[in-house]
C-alpha cells in the first residue's frame, strides 16, 4: 500500500464523496456518478483517476460502459496501520476505568 496515494485521494471531499457513492452502489459507470456530483465528466474522471492511483477504486469495461468499483483493502489497511493501535489503548483505559469504578 502506497499510504501517501490513499492519504492525498481521501483528502478531497469529492474523491470521499465518490466513495461513499460507490459505497451506497458500487460499479457505477462514470455518467451514473456525474449525476450526484456538481462537476463535469472530465473534473470526476480526474478524481476517479487518483482514486484508481491509490488502489481504493477499480474499473471494469462492460461493453462501452467503463464501470467503478470501491476497493476497501487500502482503507483496511489504513485502518489497521494508523486507527487500531490508538482505539486499542483508548479501550484498555475504558476498561480500566470500568474495573476501578465498579471496584474490581
Amino acid at each position: 500500500m502506497d499510504a501517501d496515494k490513499v492519504f492525498k485521494a481521501l483528502a478531497d471531499p469529492t474523491r470521499r464523496k465518490l466513495l461513499d457513492l460507490l459505497y451506497e452502489s458500487n460499479g457505477q459507470p462514470l455518467g451514473q456518478l456525474c449525476e450526484n456530483l456538481q462537476m463535469a465528466r472530465q473534473s470526476a474522471t480526474q478524481h476517479l483517476g487518483i482514486l484508481e492511483e491509490a488502489n481504493l477504486v477499480s474499473t471494469v469495461r462492460r461493453g462501452r460502459e467503463k464501470l467503478h468499483f470501491i476497493n476497501p483493502v487500502p482503507l483496511h489497511e489504513v485502518y489497521e496501520r494508523w486507527v487500531r493501535k490508538f482505539e486499542r489503548e483508548r479501550l484498555s483505559l475504558l476498561h480500566d476505568l470500568k474495573k476501578e469504578l465498579e471496584g474490581e
